[in-house]
């Protein structure tokens, strides 16, 4: 009985160690090349129309509405 276990146990590990074999044999087929970046797409963030500058709003600080430094 032991010898059973033993020799199927024995087989069991042969074929995990064929089939991963096997299985990583396929898998090294040729890489894909990079695509070469342009540097259109590296700077496609300058191409994008500068938006048009706008003054800063005071108006909520009218009238003293600014509160005083901290610590006074």
């Amino acid at each position: 009985m032991q010898k059973t276990f033993v020799l199927v146990g024995a087989m069991l590990i042969a074929a995990a160690t064929v089939q991963t074999a096997a299985a990583s044999d396929r898998h090294h087929a040729r890489k894909a090349q990079p695509v070469p970046i342009t540097q259109s797409v590296r700077d496609s963030n300058a191409a994008i129309w500068p938006s048009q500058p706008t003054a800063p709003d005071w108006s909520r600080y009218v009238n003293g509405a600014m509160s005083a430094p901290a610590g006074r």
